[in-house]
């Protein structure tokens, strides 16, 4: 017997899954969609969305745009849109940042050296898999960690990247000059206060640098964006602790992670083995 469109409609909305969160003025979104359709709306931000499965079609302008997994998917503030599945027995699972149009003036005139106007995206579906892979990991971070200096640069990061890709008009990025004292200075503040939750803009009032021109000329200078610098810090603090005996749940709190499974994750990938196997 086949189901009635209203019971297989109340089966799919049992189905879909939605989470919706506001991070220090940025608003996020996780969603799968199996039937849902959107009706026509605009937003006062801009919409940067991330397909990780299925496919989404949507329109816009009279035109029908199609984006299937691996896609980013751009809109302007005020522009007009709708969504749904292409399949809607499977529907789509995607992420979605909402920069505000503040934010994306604040990066382009931070690339530029001097203000310029805030940039448009004529280009709705990106095919750019090394730029999707970054904002799928942004997201993840946004949602996950409280590290507010890797959250800070990846966002600056991957703003910049989309920005220099794929506005209009591209600001061009003031030349990079060596910065040996300001990256000093930072390396300095960094190795004094390695057990605080820094931010980017804290890092940046230290040298009157921007946060663009900042994250460009320490990794220049080190080899490492700032907080890989401190987590690297942090790790090498941590295996001093544990030589002495402490248990990692003691040495998490005391170098700056959040928690013990924060430090083991950052601990695995700098050192190749846990903190409890380095302790034993």
């Amino acid at each position: 017997m086949r189901k009635s469109p209203i019971t297989k409609a109340s089966e799919n909305q049992k189905k879909e899954k939605t989470k919706f969160w506001r991070d220090e003025g940025l608003e996020l979104l996780r969603a799968t969609y199996i039937s849902h359709s959107f009706q026509p709306h605009s937003h006062d931000s801009f919409v940067v969305a991330m397909i990780e499965r299925g496919t989404e079609t949507f329109g816009h302008r009279h035109l029908r745009y199609f984006a299937p997994a691996g896609s980013l998917v751009v809109i302007n503030p005020g522009e007009v849109h709708d969504g749904q599945a292409v399949n809607q027995e499977t529907g789509w699972s995607y992420r979605v940042l909402y920069p505000t149009a503040e934010a994306f003036g604040q990066v382009a005139s931070q690339i530029a050296g001097r203000q310029v106007r805030v940039p448009d995206f004529s280009t709705r579906v990106i095919q750019d898999g090394p730029l999707f892979r970054e904002f799928l990991s942004l997201h993840l971070t946004l949602e996950e960690t409280t590290f507010r200096l890797e959250r800070d640069s990846r966002l600056l990061q991957a703003l910049t990247r989309l920005i220099s890709r794929y506005a209009q008009p591209q600001p061009e990025p003031k030349p990079l000059l060596k910065e040996k004292q300001a990256v000093r200075t930072i390396r300095e503040y960094l190795e004094a206060n390695y057990t605080e939750n820094i931010s980017l803009a804290a890092l940046a009032r230290q040298t009157n640098l921007s946060q663009f021109h900042l994250l460009r000329v320490f990794q220049q200078e080190t080899g490492l964006p700032p907080h890989r610098y401190l987590t690297q810090l942090r790790i090498a603090r941590a295996k001093t602790l544990l030589a002495l005996g402490h248990r990692p749940a003691q040495v998490a709190t005391e170098v700056g992670f959040a928690d013990q499974s924060h430090l083991n994750r950052h601990f695995r990938g700098f050192v190749g083995i846990t903190p409890g196997q380095y302790l034993a």
